[in-house]
């Protein structure tokens, strides 16, 4: 259920509030606390019922189910291939603004030239 309202909570503050993807995650860890049983559905409804996350992430149903989902990460696609981004990280609020300066935002498609440092995933 804190999952659910993490990412209901995101994309509300995206969506409605105009927050952009990095500024989210931390002010839902503040209101997924919230311990009004209704909301999270009242929030669901008033949103048209999200699948994702301004990230990605799967929302979970009331019931917990998750909509399916598969994707590989693009550190294991490798070179000249295009790829579709449906997900990314929002631990690192630099990482989503890197992605930005980029170009790079969901449901975008992207050819992938070359591997820079800051792609390597054990930064």
């Amino acid at each position: 259920m804190i999952v659910r309202k993490h990412r209901l909570w995101e994309v509300f503050l995206h969506d409605k509030l105009g927050y952009s993807w990095d500024e989210v995650h931390d002010i839902a860890e503040q209101l997924e606390h919230i311990r009004d049983y209704d909301l999270p559905d009242r929030l669901d409804k008033f949103l048209g019922f999200p699948k994702y996350d301004p990230h990605g992430d799967p929302i979970p149903q009331s019931n917990g189910n998750l909509p399916a989902f598969s994707s590989i990460p693009l550190s294991e696609a490798g070179i000249t291939r295009k790829m579709k981004v449906v997900k990314v990280s929002d631990e690192s609020a630099d990482f989503l603004r890197y992605l930005e300066k980029q170009g790079i935002g969901l449901n975008e498609m992207i050819l992938i030239r070359e591997i820079q440092a800051f792609d390597n995933p054990s930064w």
